[in-house]
């Protein structure tokens, strides 16, 4: 039998205790069998082996082989710059491999997080008297003191109470705080039991003292830590399209190098010669650059997003997001102001909203001192402002009492009766300038026979029962909207009294209709999402009422019946259930648990979504850290939910992450418009090749060059095509499909079928004339160091990078024209164009350039004969836009504005 069944004397001898504790020497005993009362972390992998593995994923292998092979090449023809080639590969591994690292470091911070969550000193009774100690200390069997404002140290049964009430919202996520008694329960979920305390959560008012059952990683809590330590960490779909891509770009410059060696295998070319020109082959077409391109651009992305108030703590968080189909928020917090609100009165007769309208005033003055004094808060001194401390919902009436009765005068409280869970109902007695008179809350049910009589428009009169039915009937309907529903009475005290005589024949004062509200920028975020194709769902510890209200109120559901599952059902369904059950248009979740949430997240994930989980409190920890991109609140938000997600909102503001949605969508976007600039240099990097094996003429581009090309002057262009803004239509476009790759056929054909031929006839046709000026006949061997030679390959290398700055203009957008995108509006652009062109010019014009990527001094000449080339490169792509404009209305559009 579960201890919250037993009585408080069955209880304590279950656990061979007594109500003064343990003695020290048992306590030291209990302390070596059970272990301290601390969050233990799960060992995990070793920083060496965490380190170890950056270098050797796909895409680093891929880096190693081919800086093996140009260390081979260099071994086997010396002087070539294969070593210095691949020399700048290991660097870019190293610096990823690092940087990588660093950001999977700070995500394994959640446990310290959650060790910090549980209070460092508690009082415990020891031998018969109260001692202060440690909570590590804490042993099952001992006995501790809780008063309002403590967190609860372990999970706990208790056995003497006074008006003590608790918040579960770190546990369970329900917003409202709960009444905790001594009695023996009945409840089959402990979460639910009346007489529990669970390490965490925290004392709002009364006092107590409870029984410790349950210390360290065997508490609720520790359960929930356990699992954050224990989720499955998913690659993003960002990281698993990396993957992908690495292997067919692996596989691609693989084949065209063994393709070009059998070749010159049959053009009779010597063994190691031929070797040597396919690993160049293999190299040129492996673009270095994709993955220092790739972080920067996700790294300059939340620096864009953190002035939104979205925190990004891993990178590829940044593109997940703007992947997401299904957000799952919680409502505490997230969706709502996490503070108590009194919305809604029922006065004499009349149903009234806040705030007051100054003529009615008067009508609910005596409601209103109700609320003022009728509470058991304490006051404390803030500066010069008096702020009361305790129970939420007494606060909001506090507020409600002090906001509409200023002119109140003293009050002296002379007599309390607490609430307990059997009352249902608190009464304070006070001395005031007009008498003596007893304030009175509690349900309106309890309340509602005490009284004899009602406030009403013509004053106070007899309680009938039409009276007693409308009453009930503005009860319900309060309900009905989610709201927390309390009755208020009040009577003159004349003389002494028990307190059975004291609190009879009350006047009805009318009824207070409280909830936690919605943030006020929800509504637009919701619609803002439902237009974007994003389906949000939510996941809350809240009854399901009030998540109704709530979801009906900010638009997440407008049809006439949702489906809600609440906890108890989502226990009893099957996987295959319950991926039917999230079919249902409109779905919300009620009295879920930690686990029970984290099952949402992958059912949804089994049914290809890419999810984003939202939460603040310990319990959506694991959800978060499953879920394809966790987003927790940085304000209101546990540590323990910071550390496992993936993106915090530093401002707590649900329409945050709209815009980190639409800045996820740009970055995605982005990728793909660096993704195309970048590969489309691998043909002109290609064809000098081709052109060297099968005709007798000197090699046009040299590896060296090619290096020049991929982690040089194209470096800061992909850059600035990473800062792209988003496109106005992005967030009116539904999410990518799932499937949907980041190298796809229509990028494929664009790169290496159109721009890179394109790049490739101009740098060909510039080593030709100037070959060609300086009076080479066709089929003459020149010299490596030829000055004629070192001209023309310097030509070649120049056409290219002018032919890639107006391919990076080109690549701005796939589909809308450059009259339209313009050449503004992006700085780093201009700044990388500009880059670019010095860089290229201190290649061909100054000794060092000409020395480390052997080139000579080009005369104007070939600058001008370059020009044409570009011109027709951004004249064809036009006509290929407007071609798609034109018969591509048809087309799907996704979120990246690719027509498929």
């Amino acid at each position: 039998m579960h201890i919250s069944h037993l009585s408080t004397r069955d209880a304590l001898g279950s656990l061979h205790s007594s109500s003064g504790g343990l003695s020290s020497a048992e306590a030291q005993r209990r302390q070596a069998e059970f272990g301290a009362n601390r969050i233990e972390k799960i060992r995990g992998e070793a920083l060496w082996r965490q380190l170890a593995r950056e270098f050797v994923h796909f895409f680093a292998l891929v880096l190693w082989l081919a800086a093996g092979m140009a260390f081979f090449a260099d071994y086997q023809a010396p002087g070539e710059g294969m070593a210095t080639l691949g020399w700048a590969i290991i660097g870019v591994i190293l610096i990823n491999g690092v940087f990588s690292f660093w950001q999977a470091y700070r995500a394994e911070r959640a446990v310290a997080a959650l060790i910090d969550l549980l209070p460092h000193q508690v009082t415990v009774l020891r031998d018969g008297h109260a001692r202060s100690l440690s909570a590590d200390q804490l042993v099952p069997g001992d006995v501790v003191l809780v008063q309002e404002g403590d967190s609860v140290p372990a999970d706990c049964r208790v056995i003497e109470a006074s008006s003590l009430r608790v918040s579960l919202a770190t546990v369970t996520g329900e917003s409202l705080p709960k009444s905790r008694t001594a009695d023996a329960g009945d409840e089959a979920d402990v979460l639910a039991a009346a007489n529990l305390l669970l390490a965490g959560t925290a004392v709002v008012a009364g006092h107590g003292r409870a029984l410790v059952f349950a210390t360290g990683m065997r508490t609720e809590f520790g359960k929930i830590a356990r699992l954050t330590q224990t989720g499955r960490e998913g690659p993003s779909p960002l990281q698993r399209e990396i993957i992908r891509l690495s292997r067919q770009l692996a596989l691609l410059s693989v084949a065209i190098g063994v393709v070009f060696f059998l070749i010159g295998h049959f053009l009779g070319l010597p063994f190691w010669g031929n070797l040597i020109f396919a690993i160049g082959i293999i190299v040129a077409n492996i673009p270095e650059g994709l993955l220092p391109s790739v972080t920067l651009a996700l790294a300059m992305a939340t620096q864009r997003m953190a002035r939104h108030n979205a925190l990004i703590r891993h990178l590829p968080a940044v593109e997940a997001l703007g992947a997401a189909s299904v957000i799952c928020t919680d409502k505490t917090g997230t969706l709502t102001l996490n503070r108590m609100t009194v919305r809604q009165l029922f006065v004499a007769g009349e149903p009234l909203d806040l705030p007051l309208p100054a003529e009615r005033l008067e009508r609910c003055r005596p409601l209103l001192d109700v609320a003022r004094h009728c509470h058991s808060l304490r006051e404390v001194s803030e500066g010069t402002r008096l702020s009361v401390l305790g129970d939420p919902m007494e606060v909001a009436l506090v507020e409600l009492g002090r906001q509409a009765r200023d002119d109140a005068g003293h009050a002296t409280r002379v007599q309390e009766f607490a609430f307990d869970t059997t009352r249902r109902r608190m009464s304070t007695v006070h001395d005031l300038a007009e008498g003596r008179f007893l304030y009175c809350k509690g349900a309106p049910e309890v309340l509602l026979p005490l009284c004899s009589q009602v406030l009403t428009a013509e004053g106070v009169q007899p309680l009938d029962e039409a009276q007693r039915e409308r009453l009930r009937q503005a009860q319900e309907d309060m309900a009905a909207r989610g709201l927390r529903v309390l009755a208020l009475a009040w009577r003159r005290v004349d003389g002494e009294a028990l307190r059975i005589e004291l609190e009879s024949e009350l006047i009805h004062a009318g009824l207070v209709g409280i909830e936690d509200p919605p943030r006020a920028e929800v509504p637009e975020a919701i619609r803002r999402c439902r237009g974007a194709g994003i389906q949000v769902i939510m996941l809350t510890g809240d009854h399901p009422v009030t998540a109704s209200a709530i979801a009906r109120e900010i638009g997440l559901v407008t049809g006439a019946a949702p489906r809600v599952i609440s906890g108890d059902e989502l226990r009893h369904l099957s996987e295959s259930q319950l991926q039917f059950a999230l079919d249902a248009p409109e779905v919300l979740f009620a009295r879920v648990t930690a686990d029970q949430k984290l099952l949402v997240v992958e059912a949804l994930q089994r049914k290809g979504q890419v999810v984003a989980v939202t939460g603040d409190g310990v319990n959506d920890a694991p959800a978060l850290k499953r879920a394809d991109i966790g987003i927790a609140m940085g304000v209101m938000g546990t540590d323990v939910a910071r550390e496992a997600a993936d993106m915090v909102l530093l401002d707590d503001n649900f329409a945050s992450i709209v815009k980190a949605v639409e800045e996820g969508r740009a970055v995605y976007a982005n990728i793909r418009k660096f993704l195309t600039y970048i590969l489309s240099s691998n043909i002109p990097e290609l064809v000098p090749y081709l052109a060297f094996v099968l005709l007798p003429i000197p090699l046009p581009l040299t590896i060296i060059q090619i290096l020049a090309v991929d982690l040089g002057t194209d470096m800061l262009p992909a850059l600035a095509l990473g800062a792209e803004r988003a496109d106005p239509q992005t967030m009116q476009r539904p999410p990518r499909p799932r499937g949907e790759r980041l190298l796809s056929w229509p990028l494929l054909a664009r790169a290496y079928l159109f721009l890179g031929p394109l790049e490739a006839l101009a740098g060909m046709s510039l080593f030709f004339l100037v070959l060609a000026w300086g009076g080479w006949d066709y089929g003459t061997p020149l010299p490596r160091l030829d000055p004629l030679y070192l001209q023309a390959t310097g030509a070649c290398l120049a056409a290219i990078v002018v032919m890639q700055v107006a391919n990076v203009l080109a690549c701005r957008s796939p589909t809308e024209s450059l009259l339209t995108t313009g050449v503004r509006g992006n700085r780093l652009l201009l700044w990388g164009i500009a880059f670019e062109l010095l860089l290229i010019g201190a290649i061909i014009y100054t000794p060092w350039g000409q020395a480390l990527l052997g080139t000579a001094a080009l005369p104007a000449a070939a600058w001008l004969a370059m020009l044409p080339f570009a011109l027709g490169l951004l004249v064809l792509e036009e006509a290929r836009k407007g071609w798609v404009r034109r018969h591509g209305t048809h087309a799907t559009v996704t979120s990246t504005g690719e027509q498929r």
